[in-house]
């Protein structure tokens, strides 16, 4: 589906501009901390008061209201600091509920339209990785970085070489902040692309594990994943070992300054220059100045995966950009009219169909023959929308396939892909595309029109048996059949069956035929991929394809016949049989 650009001048991204939509609620927060480090002098100021005046004075009601004080100073500050937490954690929920729909979307087109994009779950991932920081006390450090100044100034008040000791170790706390960036950010980004290569290596073994047994691959696939396993763990224990050592240092130095300023406050004491609460004081205040920096060094690990992240998403979302919604059209009932279409594979520059075109009317058969990579699955693709034609148009009722939203075009198309796929869950819900407005009589006649009612019913359960993850719990032919169903379901106009023989027995042949006639009977068009000559039985219309080239069109008496005096594509006696049938 063609989808529609986004203007140039949009920098900011989706991701961006629907956490922008939240921009009220980051201003609460903002108030919040505001409010927050304003209450942290709480603890500073008591301890000061009470070397300062209770102590002196020895007045044990100044110590019990400066206590209340305190007291209820430090609830209104916990429960600010909740309130906090539970506003990112909102946010981090409502971005999700805002951009789940068009990552998954993003996550179904990214194997059709960018397939070397890496793992296609990714972008969930990146999401949630979004959303866990977000809803994490990470951002609350950049809320209270921007009030490490005023508590600067209040040392500095207090006294001017307690304010320079704590201003060198603030500025030696932000030099470790800028060391963790430099070393984090290239580990996670070596981290992440070997995660996705073992992830990939055992997604690709567990789904080929009976081939890879059978063929005594699984030791060497076994040790290429635990090369990938052992780069994988080394790179996380070296990006955890530097975030631990930096963090470990960063709490260190910490503690190291406000042993350095209790020192440096006795030393004004000796000398006259300070009271002894602003020793407490400056002690409380100096870790309060340093806390967010430490925290967001104790962070920046997740900060750097959340950053990347978004990068990732920012750049996918530009790369799939969101399909419009075109105007809905009726149901084609017509004819399909393919008009001089070349068509290349996702991210391939090479085309693999040259200028194909024919036209068929409603209720015509086509069978697309030929040698194996002569292009007749990607042009099946090219038919059903999968592939957008580098040249030429597809037409249905003469309107292009981009005309309709994907969804809706899919109601008009029956599919039947060479590598057929069930999804886990029963056997009506597969027939049905999972439409949760599937009644029993659609499902049924579906079932009916591709002849497998009965092999159904003859099933533990019937229509409610559980085909296991892939389809697992089906043989292959049973498998096929019941994605022949599927593509009948709805009575589509457009039915393209990429070899849908290939796992069929002589009862499967049989009922394959009269699922195309019926289909063809109801007015739809029928499109098969044939390696077999016995799924051309049912069509009436043959398309030659040699090199991605057309060799011939038209009758299907006539084109095989022109076929096998130029160039065979099958035996001889196998064609004239399955004419005859």
């Amino acid at each position: 589906m063609t989808p529609s650009r986004q203007q140039s001048g949009d920098i900011r991204g989706e991701l961006d501009t629907a956490l922008a939509r939240f921009r009220s609620a980051l201003f609460a927060i903002a108030g919040f901390s505001a409010i927050l480090n304003i209450l942290a002098l709480t603890g500073s100021l008591f301890m000061m008061e009470v070397y300062d005046r209770v102590l002196p004075s020895r007045s044990v009601p100044t110590l019990v209201g400066l206590l209340v004080l305190a007291l209820t100073l430090y609830v209104f500050q916990g429960f600010l600091d909740a309130l906090r937490g539970r506003l990112l954690v909102r946010i981090g929920i409502r971005l999700d509920q805002a951009m789940s729909d068009r990552i998954y979307a993003t996550v179904m087109r990214l194997p059709i339209q960018a397939p070397k994009r890496g793992e296609s779950i990714q972008p969930l991932r990146d999401l949630d990785t979004v959303r866990t920081y977000l809803s994490g006390a990470g951002p609350t450090a950049f809320f209270d970085l921007p009030w490490v100044p005023f508590y600067l100034a209040i040392c500095f008040a207090f006294h001017f070489w307690i304010g320079v000791t704590v201003l060198v170790g603030a500025l030696i706390l932000v030099s470790l902040t800028l060391v963790s960036e430099l070393l984090a950010k290239r580990s996670a980004l070596d981290a992440n692309r070997i995660g996705n290569q073992r992830a990939r290596l055992a997604e690709t073994s567990r789904r080929n594990a009976e081939a890879l047994t059978a063929l005594g691959m699984t030791g060497w696939i076994s040790g290429r994943w635990q090369s990938l396993n052992r780069k994988f763990l080394s790179g996380q224990a070296g990006s955890s070992d530097l975030a631990a050592g930096l963090g470990a240092m960063g709490r260190s130095f910490r503690m190291m300054m406000q042993s350095g300023v209790l020192a440096v406050g006795a030393y004004l004491v000796i000398n006259q220059q300070a009271t002894a609460g602003v020793i407490i004081a400056s002690s409380i205040l100096s870790a309060r100045a340093l806390a967010p920096v430490d925290l967001a060094i104790s962070h920046w690990r997740s900060f750097v995966g959340a950053r990347q992240a978004r990068e990732r998403l920012h750049k996918l979302l530009l790369l799939l950009p969101e399909v419009r919604v075109p105007t809905s059209l009726p149901k084609p009932q017509r004819g399909l009219s393919v008009d001089n279409v070349s068509a290349a594979p996702p991210d391939v520059p090479r085309a693999v169909v040259h200028e194909v075109s024919f036209s068929l009317k409603a209720g015509n058969g086509l069978g697309v023959i030929g040698p194996s990579a002569s292009g007749k699955s990607s042009l099946a693709r090219v038919l059903v929308g999968l592939w957008a034609p580098a040249r030429g148009t597809v037409r249905l009722d003469g309107a292009t396939l981009d005309q309709w939203m994907p969804d809706e075009l899919g109601r008009h198309v029956g599919y039947l892909p060479q590598d057929v796929e069930l999804i886990e869950g029963t056997v009506a819900q597969n027939i049905s595309r999972f439409d949760p407005n599937a009644t029993s009589e659609a499902i049924i006649a579906a079932a009916k029109a591709a002849g497998v009612h009965e092999m159904v019913l003859a099933l533990p359960q019937g229509y409610d048996a559980e085909i296991g993850e892939q389809g697992s719990a089906l043989s292959a032919g049973q498998q096929q059949r019941v994605a022949l169903a599927r593509a009948l379901y709805g009575d589509p106009f457009l039915v393209v069956l990429d070899e849908p023989n290939s796992n069929l027995d002589v009862e499967g042949d049989e009922a394959l035929t009269q699922a195309i006639l019926g289909a063809r009977a109801r007015g739809a068009i029928v499109v098969v991929v044939a390696h077999r000559p016995s799924a051309l039985s049912g069509v009436d219309h043959v398309l030659a394809l040699n090199s991605g080239r057309q060799q011939a069109f038209g009758p299907k008496d006539e084109v095989l016949a022109k076929v096998l005096r130029r160039d065979p594509v099958v035996s001889a006696p196998k064609v004239v049989q399955a004419v005859q049938a």
